[in-house]
């Protein structure tokens, strides 16, 4: 399972393992955790990147429309696991 670091805006490092990846009208989203046993936070990130970036940029998703529909497609991605 891939693990990335995360820079806040604060500064401070954020490490979480990459679970899931998915295209969605032409942008990659993944789900992120913390830990790897089930019993952390998820979040939803969506790549922001543009061709000048060296780096990845992945931002939160909020929106609670497109998290909505991310969380089906996740979900049904990761049939064994349970995303509440």
């Amino acid at each position: 399972m891939d693990k990335i670091t995360l820079t806040s805006d604060d500064g401070d490092d954020i490490e979480l393992y990459i679970l899931e990846h998915t295209v969605l009208r032409g942008s990659d989203y993944y789900l992120a955790a913390a830990s790897m046993d089930g019993d952390s936070d998820a979040y939803v990130l969506k790549d922001v990147s543009g061709k000048e970036d060296d780096e990845a940029v992945l931002i939160m998703v909020t929106d609670e429309t497109e998290l909505k529909v991310l969380g089906d497609i996740f979900s049904n991605l990761m049939e064994d696991t349970d995303i509440e």
